[in-house]
């Protein structure tokens, strides 16, 4: 145990994470802007792995697993020939010289330290981090396509980790073929959740053959090969494993629905044991408990390993073993495997030779065959949760298993268990959100636009002011409903990881609410463009909106609003107030790493009693650290906007499926207190607009006029604004008018045009470049001058807008086909590269000047 124990000291001691073993490294830690944020550099000593690794997973980077370091000192420190410089950092001399002073230098040269295990680095960084980032490193990875830890060692004191909350945040999305059914059909959910054939490999002594290139043969199509398991042909994959032994893997097989592709029919998974079944008993039990079939790897059976299997013969999981012709002794081995027959109740069909040289495409269809039988036969499926259970009967530690993560979750419970019908539930629980609060927003959107006119109608004002008063007065009468206070009680915990546990399961147990109806494949925004030419409601979704967070956060903003609206209107005292606290609630969420709602996506507007209290009592809790810079990204929803900012920054904000139907978000980026003096600001308010600019075109009326009011609203609070871009001449309508407000106000933050390749087609070089041509105008710059044309604004004035700003064009998002496919190299070091000027572009103060929260509150109700 002695040995077991300073191993792990001093692989933490070499990592720079000693420090972390009591006060945990955390999510908000991993996401400051920092010196290291702008530059794409190479760790150059062990203490640097940690913080590159979770950088370059931040960027979903494929090459994250990568350990190689760089010398410290520069290449001119390298010796030199006599007569020029060396090459390659090669060093070359005359045999006829006295070159022994010469030698001696070269070998005192400060060499790359010996390069660490990825698999040690992961275990290190993940014993030194919360269950929060834990989380994040998981789903990172997992987008990544990399294998995943299942149960983590964790010699040092004596106890395993099975990782039961971290893998919760991943989610996949497969064809699924029903067994009677016709046709096939997406389907969505947690891979925590996913009943599933599952297969476990395993290490019995020593094997000539890999583990973990196996599977990745099994799991690749024809012609492809996809590293998810770490193995020893990749680079510094041979470097010895010093704590990493015992760690158990998991990845996951899931149909594309494209026959060329899918190497099985259903999703299944697949658990990797490293290191011996001898030395890793406990680990190796449980996956006979959870596993549909163990295939074990080695190449001699002795007396040793035949007691080890003939315990398990109770076991009813299946065996197989795979063998290596040439190593091992092979009547040994023969003779164990006849005694072991019976006893596993197996027959020799269970035995398989492994030659690797010949005929690697036959043992792999082998193996597939076999598991597609196990798969097609009553066997054991099982999802995580079920392999927890098990877990937890072994002695092994449950990550979910401690008393705050089980409160937070029992309060989840009693919130959702009510919920039957969502549209039942948002009409009947969240009554603020309804008419009266549509309503209010119409009457006090119509007063703001009147304090403009030359000549307001006085009557009409006070028409307005006492319609909107009324409605106030009838929210205020309301008392928040059982689950609305439930909700409260949870967020106002005291504790912040329980407020954190909170917020995770009320994410997942709303999200499921809508889970059991399979769906037909999702018409893209871009097949949705033309439905969404003509007039329509303001106040109707374009698409279901589901039921989230937000909402309960939206009815707390609506219940401080009208109480406020009333204590300034001298209807109620404010010394009676009750929901003055909530701001100080929301803002506790927003520090925690929540976005928040900026834009309401009932209402279309800004609830601006609310957004200043929480910018009001957030300039309180930063004290003197609240200089802002506000990125704001805005485009159509699917062209990949809050994927750049979730890569980019490592934000939160919803994608997919789970994105909000058209309210804009706001999320805070600390940045490192040694790095604001030279970036000009303490915080980056990253902004994103969700579904508010719906791509409609100029003729759409009303709603055309709000979305550009919406648009010019975002871009106004900016800093800097990406407009993310699906097509070269896709720029919405609402944006350029938004443009040309701001170029009238003379307010032109920094903009960056961002054409995201949707359709997998090849694209120029990632690098920033002019485009002259990146609008038509016959048609988008035509269209936005008319409705322009009583403002003043031109045609020249657009022509000219892209030629003083960057266009960056940026790789398709997946390397491959969903759901096996991983983040595109590309698509990451390009979004490197766009956060890196960014980043210059602030710094140089090209973003124009930099705020503090109370400008900003000004700007807010000025805008």
């Amino acid at each position: 145990m002695k040995v077991e124990r300073s191993r792990l000291q001093e692989m933490l001691s070499l990592l720079g994470l000693e420090t972390y073993q009591v006060q945990k490294l955390t999510l908000q830690d991993s996401l400051q802007i920092s010196f290291d944020s702008m530059k794409n550099w190479a760790p150059q000593a062990p203490k640097d792995l940690p913080w590159h690794f979770l950088r370059k997973l931040q960027a979903l980077n494929a090459e994250a697993r990568n350990t190689t370091m760089v010398l410290d000192s520069p290449p001119e420190a390298w010796p030199t020939e006599k007569g020029g410089q060396t090459e390659e950092g090669m060093m070359y001399w005359d045999p006829a010289e006295d070159v022994a002073a010469d030698i001696y230098s070269f070998s005192e040269l400060p060499m790359p330290d010996t390069p660490v295990n990825p698999l040690d680095l992961l275990c290190a960084l993940l014993l030194s981090s919360d269950t929060f980032l834990q989380q994040e490193v998981l789903l990172k990875m997992s987008l990544c396509q990399f294998a995943l830890p299942l149960v983590l060692p964790d010699s040092e004191n004596h106890y395993h980790t099975f990782l039961l909350w971290a893998l919760r945040g991943v989610v996949r999305t497969w064809w699924f073929q029903p067994p009677r059914g016709l046709g096939s059909f997406l389907r969505e959910d947690s891979v925590v959740l996913s009943r599933v054939p599952t297969f476990a490999f395993v290490r019995m002594d020593v094997s000539s053959n890999s583990k973990s290139q196996l599977l990745n043969a099994v799991l690749s199509p024809a012609r492809r090969q996809w590293d998810c398991f770490w193995h020893r042909d990749l680079n510094l994959g041979t470097n010895p494993r010093e704590i990493a032994d015992g760690l158990v893997e998991i990845s996951w097989f899931f149909p594309s629905g494209k026959e060329d592709l899918d190497v099985f029919p259903e999703p299944m998974a697949f658990l990797n044991l490293r290191g011996d079944i001898g030395s890793h008993w406990l680990q190796f039990k449980l996956l006979t408990e959870v596993s549909s079939a163990v295939f074990i790897l080695t190449d001699n059976i002795s007396k040793k390993e035949y007691k080890l299997l003939y315990s398990m013969r109770e076991s009813t999981t299946k065996y197989y073993f795979i063998l290596s012709p040439y190593r091992g002794k092979r009547n040994t081995n023969l003779r164990f495997l006849n005694r072991l027959i019976p006893v596993l109740k197996i027959d020799h069909s269970h035995v398989l030779v492994k030659v690797s040289s010949t005929d690697g495409e036959g043992f792999l269809r082998r193996i597939r065959a076999i598991m597609c039988s196990v798969a097609r036969s009553p066997c054991r499926r099982m999802s995580v949760e079920d392999m927890a259970h098990a877990a937890r009967k072994l002695g092994l530690r449950v990550d979910e298993d401690f008393e705050e993560c089980q409160k937070a979750k029992d309060r989840m419970e009693k919130i959702v268990r009510k919920i039957k019908d969502v549209d039942a539930y948002k009409r009947d629980e969240l009554r603020l959100q309804g008419d009266p609060a549509r309503k209010a927003a119409q009457a006090e959107r119509e007063f703001c636009q009147l304090q403009w006119a030359s000549e307001p109608p006085e009557k009409h004002r006070a028409e307005l002011r006492r319609r909107a008063l009324e409605l106030r007065v009838q929210q205020n009468g309301q008392e928040p409903t059982s689950g609305v206070q439930e909700f409260i009680l949870g967020v106002s915990s005291p504790s912040p990881s329980e407020r954190q546990y909170f917020l995770r399961w009320m994410e997942w147990g709303l999200a499921r609410l809508g889970q059991p109806r399979p769906r037909q494949p999702p018409e893209t925004l871009l097949t949705l463009r033309p439905k969404l030419g003509g007039p329509s409601d303001l106040n109707e979704p374009l698409w279901p909106e589901p039921l989230g967070v937000e909402h309960f956060l939206r009815e707390m903003g609506q219940f401080y609003e009208a109480e406020s609206c009333l204590v300034e209107a001298g209807r109620l005292p404010a010394g009676q107030r009750r929901f003055a606290h909530f701001p100080g609630l929301a803002v506790d969420l927003l520090l925690g790493g929540l976005p928040l709602e900026l834009v309401d996506g009932a209402t279309l507007s800004i609830p601006v009693r609310w957004v200043t209290g929480l910018l009001k009592e957030l300039h309180v809790r930063l004290d003197r650290r609240s200089r802002l810079v506000v990125l704001s990204a805005l485009g159509v929803p699917g062209t990949g906007k809050s994927t750049l900012l979730n890569t980019m920054f490592g934000l939160k904000f919803a994608t997919g499926r789970s994105c909000s139907a058209r309210g804009a978000f706001m999320q805070l980026l600390p940045v490192a207190e040694g790095f604001s003096q030279d970036l000009g600001c303490d915080q980056i308010l990253v902004i994103d607009s969700g579904g508010l600019i719906s791509g409609a075109l100029a003729s759409a009326g009303d709603r055309f006029e709000l979305e550009a009011s919406l648009a010019t609203l975002l871009m106004g609070l900016s800093n800097v604004t990406v407009v993310s871009l699906a097509e070269t001449k896709d720029i919405p309508p609402a944006v350029l008018h938004a443009f040309l407000r701001l170029e009238k106000m003379g307010h032109m933050p920094n903009y960056q045009f961002v054409y995201q390749n949707l359709h997998d087609l090849p694209v120029p070089s990632p690098k920033p470049r002019d485009r002259r041509q990146l609008l038509d105008p016959p048609s988008d710059l035509s269209r936005a001058a008319t409705h322009l044309e009583k403002q003043g604004g031109g045609f020249r004035t657009l022509a000219g807008l892209t030629e003083r700003q960057h266009v960056w064009h940026i790789p398709a998002l997946w390397h491959g086909a969903p759901p096996m496919a991983a983040v595109s190299l590309g698509y990451s070091e390009a979004i490197f590269e766009l956060k890196r000027c960014l980043l210059e572009n602030i710094r140089n103060g090209l973003s124009n000047q930099n705020k503090n929260i109370q400008q900003l509150i000004d700007l807010v109700r000025r805008l």
